[in-house]
């Protein structure tokens, strides 16, 4: 009869460690991926090299490393490790690790000099949380090691990061998750019951994140399959991961303009990659609609005319039809503006515009296109010598509408490009009949 408790002094399994904990790289040579912070020529490796590690901000996506290459980092400098996180670490956490920092400096614990401190998820602590740091990093007492996923320079105060160099660690390529997989299958004395497709389909399904790839790795070594798996079959059995995608964070913005710049630059198939990625990250598609029809309006314009009808009939569609139907009316406008003849004039105009109009702003319109609709009015000169411009020959007058003594401005100028074509010439016509109105 097995035991129910445990008997005391009684030696115990040790728990089997995750295969992503036991291929943990030991030296910063068996990083994989990284190459371009790690290696001789980048930031960390020169920092190494000449022995001056100084206070860092890693920032990437999951599953890069980050909280490896701090350990690593720490032990090749001869640094004590010490890691929270900021979700779960409070003020008085923090005071407790600063002073333990500080007495591990004065007496020289463990044989270290300093302490490593690495903050997880950092981007976490508020401004008076994150300020606390930099007394501590000034004097010496840590080493700062910050990990985020979001922008430093949204998420984080000016004055800790002009204490700390902010590294750039990349998502791993499909070549790194591969070497990654190879390392795996060392460790587990047994090639993946995968065939060569599937194999593909595993390595696109980690999305670039190592630690994703080792935990579905793990997963499938533990199925004990005889034959190898399809790629239809692989995806049977797992759950694809989600795309990486925040609606409120930094991703957010980035696939947008992505996805307004493939419209500005005239490709619909990565238009229509960018808007299906968003979609797929649970996007709203409302928002869409409204940059789908500011693009119209922005990057379009006069240019074609319709180009903004047909994104609010798409619109309109949309809440007529909901979702999915009636965002196939979405990317029909989305190609349509990919394709449709480009123009920023007005925009330009617009900005040009508004920018006088601040310059400019007390300068009163001239007497003559004032209205008159007293007496007295009409006595001082409100009105005096206005041309109706109907009556005057082809319906144009060519008096001056600026406010007077300010230099006649051309804020716009349509380019030689679909109906702005047929704009110019028309601008053409009006600024020579002008002149010669004027000259006679």
């Amino acid at each position: 009869m097995s035991d129910l408790f445990d008997t005391p002094g009684k030696p115990q399994p040790e728990a089997p460690r995750p295969l992503a904990d036991r291929l943990r790289p030991r030296t910063l040579a068996e990083v994989i991926g990284q190459s371009h912070v790690l290696g001789p020529d980048g930031p960390l490796g020169a920092m190494l090299a000449a022995h001056s590690l100084s206070s860092l901000i890693l920032w990437g996506p999951p599953g890069v490393g980050k909280t490896t290459i701090a350990r690593l980092l720490a032990h090749q400098s001869d640094l004590a490790f010490v890691q929270i996180s900021a979700i779960f670490t409070g003020v008085p956490d923090l005071r407790k690790v600063f002073e333990s920092a500080k007495i591990r400096r004065q007496n020289g614990s463990q044989g270290s000099r300093g302490t490593l401190l690495f903050v997880d998820e950092i981007h976490r602590f508020n401004k008076a949380q994150q300020d606390g740091f930099l007394p501590y990093m000034e004097d010496g007492t840590i080493l700062l090691v910050g990990a985020t996923t979001e922008n430093p320079s949204f998420e984080l105060n000016a004055a800790l990061l002009s204490r700390a160099q902010v590294i750039i660690l990349e998502r791993l390529d499909l070549t790194d998750l591969e070497r990654l997989a190879q390392r795996a299958e060392k460790d587990l004395n047994r090639a993946l019951p995968l065939t060569g497709d599937a194999r593909e389909a595993l390595i696109e399904m980690a999305h670039g994140d190592g630690r994703a790839l080792l935990n579905l790795i793990e997963q499938i070594a533990a199925w004990k399959l005889d034959k190898p798996l399809t790629r239809e079959q692989l995806s049977t059995r797992l759950m694809r991961r989600a795309s990486k995608y925040d609606k409120s964070g930094e991703e957010h913005y980035n696939l947008i303009s992505a996805l307004h710049k493939s419209v500005r630059g005239s490709d619909p198939d990565a238009a229509l990659y960018w808007f299906a990625r968003m979609l797929e990250g649970g996007e709203d598609p409302r928002f869409l609609a409204r940059r789908i029809t500011r693009m119209a309006v922005e990057d379009i314009g006069l240019a074609d005319p319709q180009a903004q009808q047909i994104c609010l009939e798409s619109w309109n569609t949309f809440e007529r039809l909901g979702s999915p139907e009636g965002e196939l009316a979405l990317a029909q406008a989305l190609v349509y503006l990919a394709l449709a003849p480009k123009s920023n004039a007005v925009y330009t105009a617009y900005k040009a515009a508004r920018a006088a109009a601040r310059e400019t702003g007390s300068h009163p319109p001239p007497l003559h296109i004032r209205n008159a609709p007293t007496k007295l009015m009409k006595e001082i000169g409100y009105g005096a010598g206005y041309a109706y411009d109907h009556d005057a020959e082809d319906s144009f007058s060519g008096q001056n509408y600026f406010p007077d003594g300010m230099k006649r401005p051309v804020y716009y100028n349509p380019p030689e490009r679909g109906f702005e074509r047929d704009l110019k010439k028309r601008i053409d016509y009006f600024v020579k009949l002008r002149a010669k109105r004027n000259d006679g």
